[in-house]
């Protein structure tokens, strides 16, 4: 199996491409879009024919893991033409392409295609975005399922990890643990997800391809908590008690794009072809970094 994975300096493709490359019979690539990694070579999805240019000097995949996209919601919200282009037109792109040489594509969506009235979600329920952020997921959502039946869409929230960069918010908040800072944090407390873990999603994403899944899956972690229990979990998990932290309600925050509050997903359908799998607690992910430290 030959693998791009397009976007793999962030969290999701970062584990994915490790994920990805212990399999020794795959041949494994990633691509970065703006932070440069070593191992990593430079794509330009903005740019017709830079997939092309790539292709060229290296090999045509079998399969293009698309982690790819303007992700900042409140700055889609603010420039929603340059969300269009990061996220929609960029997409398109690598469709198109995969398209004229019969490639399969797996892309990752988000909870925001939903409206927060009903979640946690299933595969069944029907989308509503409220952001531009949300809407423009659910047009590559639909772009990508009728490019191709074998596609693959899979729906994640509230991922956390390991990440180079640290832009995640259980990784932000372990990173001021870690250098003992006064952390204070102004957190939503009705906004409600299912936080998942970076490396959960890369395992069970493999297991997905690997059986050839299609369609759209939901992968998540097994909490279902709001922003302010999130925080607390990190915090309280790691025994740090230097924090101020305020609850609030989402309206007073005055963020620009509106969240569905009662959001989060419902892992059910990989659950019922996979039902070994387990995904971790962001508790035992905190532990877990808490006992390496030690």
């Amino acid at each position: 199996m030959k693998v791009l994975i397009i976007g793999a300096s962030g969290l999701v493709g970062g584990e994915c491409y490790r994920v990805f490359s212990s399999l020794t019979s795959w041949q494994v690539a990633g691509s970065y879009f703006g932070f440069a990694l070593p191992h990593l070579s430079h794509i330009n999805t903005l740019e017709d024919g830079s997939l092309e240019r790539w292709v060229e000097k290296n090999f045509l995949p079998d399969l293009i893991i698309q982690c790819g996209a303007l992700t900042h919601v409140d700055y889609c919200e603010q420039n929603p033409e340059e969300s269009f282009l990061k996220t929609v037109l960029t997409h398109r792109r690598i469709l198109d392409f995969s398209k004229k040489n019969n490639i399969k594509v797996v892309m990752y969506s988000t909870d925001y295609v939903f409206d927060g009235k009903s979640g946690p979600y299933l595969e069944s329920h029907p989308p509503n975005p409220l952001s531009v952020y949300g809407r423009h997921k659910l047009q590559t959502e639909e772009e990508t399922l009728a490019a191709s039946g074998q596609n693959l869409v899979l729906r994640v929230t509230n991922v956390y990890g390991k990440e180079v960069r640290g832009k995640n918010f259980v990784a932000r908040i372990i990173q001021q643990i870690q250098e003992k800072k006064h952390i204070h944090l102004r957190l939503p407390i009705d906004q409600y997800s299912t936080p998942a873990n970076a490396a959960d999603i890369a395992s069970a994403s493999l297991n997905l391809i690997k059986i050839g899944a299609q369609g759209i899956y939901h992968l998540a972690g097994t909490d279902y908590m709001n922003r302010v229990e999130l925080g607390l979990t990190v915090l309280r998990s790691m025994g740090y008690t230097n924090y101020e932290l305020v609850a609030m309600e989402s309206q007073a925050l005055g963020q620009p794009a509106p969240r569905p509050l009662f959001g989060g997903l419902i892992a059910h359908k990989f659950k019922r072809v996979f039902p070994d799998f387990v995904f971790s607690s962001v508790q035992s992910f905190a532990l877990s970094v808490m006992q390496k430290d030690v």
